[in-house]
């Protein structure tokens, strides 16, 4: 898929500047708005000048209930700047830019029309300074300045950079923070992620329309003509990871078809079936079953067991190149699972 090529690419160059649409974030945050009262909210690889997972949080603080939301801007994002006119101002010259924070505690009407909206975020950043500061060091996660504020915060929620998307999660779970957080879908199979989903440590949340997000970014999109958007990125393969407890994680998957060994052959190399499709896995199977990652998407751990991941659980030995295979022919990465009783 072009949306992947742009992702892989972007990985292997460490380009992280992908900005989401408020629009997927409304989406997806609209599942868990009563977490948020009394929380503080952490964005920290969001600079606000184009973040909007900064705008959306400051325009419904109050319909929220937020107790203090805190985002910080990295040093090289090309937008940061030091003007206080935070959304509109372009950079007139780059050495100027710098890192920094603002932490708000309270949005009001601050023009009087009778809405808050982001005309009043605007008002507060320019009339109360106080709320942006400049930061020591280069506003990266890992600086012990942004651990600092990290230890403050009782949820992060971000698109973090998927280069360090690893280090980044494993921050997250060492400092017991809960998160809801973008990813790329192959994320599942990395051998520092698939643990914490195997032990409901993480999981998948509603995630984007068709498993593809458009991202505001200023590099080049190799999608096709007709799915072009002007000033985006495509991307597939894109997902929300979390720890957020959500609805459909306790909503079993409907089961109908019925298990036959001429439509569920076994694996070559490990004691399993192949079921290619979630929708397929039998109703009447008690045995251990191969399903492709996208199970995730639909995994409610009441229903089924996680066992381990094709790579990790077979025998490394038996393997054909890390994957499970079905008369000599590799399947892609499978998850193996089995029904709870």
């Amino acid at each position: 898929m072009a949306g992947n090529k742009n992702l892989n690419s972007a990985a292997k160059a460490k380009k992280d500047e992908f900005y989401t649409q408020i629009t997927d974030i409304e989406r997806e945050l609209r599942h868990y708005r009563e977490f948020f009262k009394d929380k503080v909210v952490f964005c920290n690889c969001d600079d606000p000048y184009e973040s909007e997972f900064f705008k959306y949080f400051a325009m419904n603080f109050n319909m929220l209930g937020l107790k203090k939301l805190i985002t910080t801007c990295y040093d090289g994002s090309p937008i940061a700047q030091t003007e206080i006119n935070l959304f509109e101002t372009p950079v007139e010259n780059p050495t100027d830019k710098k890192s920094f924070k603002v932490e708000i505690n309270e949005v009001k009407d601050y023009n009087g029309d009778g809405a808050v909206d982001l005309a009043d975020v605007e008002y507060l950043i320019k009339n109360r300074r106080n709320v942006l500061t400049l930061l020591e060091g280069n506003g990266d996660f890992r600086s012990q300045e942004c651990i600092e504020l990290l230890k403050q915060a009782d949820v992060v929620v971000t698109n973090p950079p998927f280069s360090l998307f690893r280090e980044y999660v494993k921050q997250l779970i060492d400092y017991d923070k809960k998160f809801l957080i973008i990813g790329n879908q192959n994320a599942i199979t990395y051998k520092e992620i698939f643990p914490l989903l195997m032990e409901n440590k993480m999981w998948l949340g509603y995630g984007f329309r068709g498993n593809v997000g458009f991202f505001k970014s200023h590099y080049e999109d190799n999608a096709k003509s007709s799915q072009h958007r002007e000033g985006m990125i495509r991307v597939s393969g894109v997902t929300w990871f979390t720890n957020l407890d959500v609805a459909k994680r306790h909503e079993d998957i409907p089961l109908w078809r019925n298990y036959s060994p001429e439509n569920y052959p076994k694996y070559d190399n490990y004691d399993a079936i192949e079921v290619s499709k979630t929708a397929d896995i039998p109703v009447d199977y008690n045995g251990v079953m191969g399903v492709p990652i996208t199970f995730m998407e639909k995994y409610n751990p009441e229903q089924f067991e996680i066992l381990g991941i094709d790579r990790y659980a077979a025998p490394p030995e038996a393997l054909f190149s890390g994957r499970l295979a079905i008369n000599g022919q590799r399947r892609y990465a499978r998850i193996l699972i089995r029904r709870r009783q």
